[in-house]
């Protein structure tokens, strides 16, 4: 270890919003915390006539819970937020169907759709505010070790592309899908790949949507129209996501705007009227991908980087922010028992809150996924006659509404 290496207690490795969620919710403890990412650590609030951003986050009533609790929630919705208080849900291959509405379960809404660049922007807001928190913009890990003699000594040193060489006895990695700290450290996953690749923008349509947020699962995949307010009120823009077979994802990205908005328009079976216009499409691929465990020695995962789902439901970030949640609580609790900051006890109390419910939510979005991918004629039958009987059975509906909730 270098002297002139800096020392911390936590650093946390990815700057996106879970680890500066993360870095948030450890505002209050009296550990000297370091948030560490390649990019610049930082974001403008959202211009009046800015376009949306592509990517969107479909936060449950949990995750604007936790935002209000680290002080950004305010923030954000000065900005702009979508609340929506409906769902549709359809199969293309029958007449299966279900509704769910936010009033059948005595809640405002459903949850809200946010910018990740609104979120970001009033996370960073708040960061630059906090004492005991050093921000690391500029730096990538070129390497990773643990200098033990014992427990209670373990540190991780860090060391970057810009010379510069940071240590700490708690490392928490919250660098996304394909994390450097997890693949340096030496986790094991499991994963696979669903040979889907999603493309995602934001349309403007004839239709005003009406805070309903509508998902049709065609052979193809699942595609879901997420309903954006502008800054006037509009209603006629949403944010796709649109789950396809590669081949079929290069065929489409390949289209010109016309030509796109017309076939997504089909796709969609017209439901908001004619698709007017696109902004710019991204493509990426879909893997799932869970740490067989999240903690190793004084090394912590957290969010994408313990663990990725398919968009299908819109889970992803809510399961990383319950992460951070649950993790700070545990480390917050430690503390107060004169625990060390990276305690074996703590840091598995941690893995026990949270590996169950993420598998959980894994194989249930996994079991969606064969469900409807599967186009034997006795499956869709009983898939349509499914859907079709949840909608009319009001205990079973709500209780799914309420588990996509998070409540």
């Amino acid at each position: 270890m270098d002297n002139d290496s800096e020392q911390f207690d936590v650093l946390i490795v990815g700057g996106g919003m879970v680890g500066a969620a993360m870095a948030g919710l450890l505002a209050d403890l009296p550990v000297r915390v370091a948030l560490l990412d390649r990019g610049e650590l930082q974001s403008e609030p959202v211009a009046a006539d800015q376009r949306f951003d592509a990517r969107v986050s479909a936060l449950t009533p949990q995750s604007c819970d936790l935002l209000k609790r680290i002080g950004v929630w305010s923030d954000v919705v000065k900005q702009r937020i979508c609340p929506y208080d409906s769902m549709q849900v359809w199969d293309a291959e029958g007449t299966g169907s279900i509704a769910f509405t936010a009033a059948d379960i005595d809640q405002p809404e459903l949850g809200t759709i946010v910018e990740n660049s609104v979120i970001l922007a009033g996370l960073y807001k708040r960061l630059s505010a906090i004492e005991n928190l050093t921000l690391l913009p500029g730096h990538s890990i070129t390497a990773l070790s643990i200098e033990e003699t014992n427990e209670a000594t373990r540190q991780a040193v860090v060391n970057t592309d810009s010379g510069e060489s940071f240590v700490t006895r708690l490392l928490i990695a919250a660098d996304g899908a394909n994390s450097p700290v997890r693949e340096m450290s030496g986790f094991r996953t499991r994963e696979w790949d669903y040979q889907h690749h999603a493309i995602v923008t934001t349309v403007t349509h004839e239709q005003a949507h009406e805070f309903c947020a509508r998902q049709r699962f065609l052979d193809s995949g699942p595609l879901a129209f997420l309903p954006l307010t502008g800054n006037a009120g509009e209603q006629q823009q949403s944010s796709i996501v649109w789950s396809l077979l590669p081949e079929l994802a290069e065929e489409i990205m390949q289209l010109d705007d016309e030509a796109f908005c017309s076939r997504l328009g089909a796709a969609f079976e017209w439901r908001l009227g004619k698709i007017v216009s696109c902004d710019r499409r991204f493509s990426f691929p879909l893997r799932q991908r869970h740490a067989v465990d999240y903690v190793h020695k004084n090394i912590v995962l957290i969010g994408d980087a313990a663990h990725t789902i398919h968009p299908l439901a819109g889970q992803g970030v809510n399961l990383g922010l319950l992460d951070a949640a649950a993790l700070a609580m545990e480390l917050e609790q430690g503390l107060a028992n004169r625990r060390a900051i990276a305690d074996a006890k703590v840091l598995q109390r941690y893995q026990r809150a949270r590996i169950g419910h993420n598998l959980g939510m894994m194989w249930v979005m996994e079991g969606f996924k064969h469900l409807f991918a599967d186009q034997a004629l006795p499956v869709r039958w009983l898939r349509n006659v499914g859907l079709s009987s949840a909608d009319r059975i009001s205990v079973v509906k709500n209780q799914l509404a309420r588990r996509a909730m998070g409540l």
